[in-house]
């Protein structure tokens, strides 16, 4: 009897921590390619569910900037049967959306969440997908370029054209340069192999050069900054994880608060049984101004004293 009642305890405890087990989580995780602020976004989205006490089996899949691969991973994730999907900028949202159709999807970083047709309506997504814009105000970074150019006349911008986020950024920035009569020079690319010569296509032509969130030519940053030294003209990003990279400025988010905050959202539909459907896409409200003083005297640019005065952060 005695060997017989801890053969049943045995039982009873492997039943138990069965069960336990059984609480625990898998998010299966689809980036487009690996950069600082994507990568900042997916650590922040980690942190936060960690902090919360959820024990969480991540399947991470980078698509190495391939829109085919992004497909084939959607396709993979299908067959891991996860909790929940973290999909990391919009074509790899896209992709999730066209196929995961019963899991909920949390799309993170993403610019235009109607255009890129992921959800009916900001307040009311109606699906299986949500989550969280990094629509960038292109008027208040133009207004920021200004501050160091004022007398500019022509601002270029890389971009790829095969990204439905940049194209939306651009569509705004286009706006806010013909608001302030300012002529706009648009350099695309299709790879980041040409963001090189998509620079040095702008030398002679503008006075300052802005990247957005554009993860293509995030990827290749350097190769503009490169043009940026040799030829003295400031570089501006949307994302302040390129100012630390040497871009000279930007009045952006911060993409690990927003990871945090796409985290919090993902909580509440495996915890709390939230409906991604009823759940209005969120943003974040703060913006954050960085400035690079190393970068400027690479660039052959002075920082303005008033936008020193209110940087949220000073790179040396």
């Amino acid at each position: 009897m005695g060997k017989l009642r801890i053969i049943i305890c045995a039982l009873a405890f492997v039943l138990v921590a069965s069960v336990a087990m059984a609480e625990d989580y898998t998010v299966s995780v689809s980036q487009i390619v690996e950069h600082p602020a994507l990568d900042a976004t997916r650590q922040g989205f980690m942190d936060y569910l960690e902090e919360q006490g959820l024990d969480v089996k991540y399947n991470v899949h980078i698509a190495q900037g391939n829109i085919a691969t992004a497909n084939q991973i959607a396709n993979q994730i299908m067959d891991e049967d996860p909790d929940l999907v973290l999909a990391i900028a919009t074509p790899t949202a896209q992709a999730c959306a066209q196929r995961i159709h019963e899991t909920p999807v949390i799309a993170t970083a993403v610019t235009d969440f109607v255009g890129a047709g992921l959800v009916k309506s900001m307040d009311k997504p109606g699906g299986n997908v949500t989550g969280m814009t990094d629509m960038t105000p292109m008027d208040k970074h133009l207004d920021l370029m200004l501050e160091f150019v004022p007398d500019a006349t022509a601002v270029g911008v890389i971009y790829n054209a095969g990204e439905d986020n940049s194209v939306t950024l651009v569509k705004f920035l286009r706006d806010a340069c013909e608001a302030k009569g300012v002529k706009l020079e648009e350099a695309t690319i299709q790879n980041s192999s040409g963001v090189l010569q998509a620079a040095r296509s702008l030398v002679g032509k503008v006075q300052a050069i802005y990247i957005p969130t554009d993860n293509t030519v995030v990827t290749a940053l350097e190769s503009a900054m490169k043009v940026a030294h040799e030829n003295h003209i400031p570089l501006f990003s949307g994302d302040t994880d390129s100012v630390e990279r040497g871009t000279l400025a930007s009045l952006g988010f911060d993409y690990y608060n927003m990871g945090r905050q796409t985290g919090e959202m993902a909580f509440r539909i495996l915890k709390e049984g939230a409906n991604p459907a009823d759940m209005p896409v969120e943003t974040l409200q703060d913006l954050s101004l960085w400035v690079n003083k190393d970068a400027a005297e690479k660039m052959g640019v002075t920082i303005p004293e008033a936008v020193l005065d209110r940087a949220d952060t000073v790179l040396e």
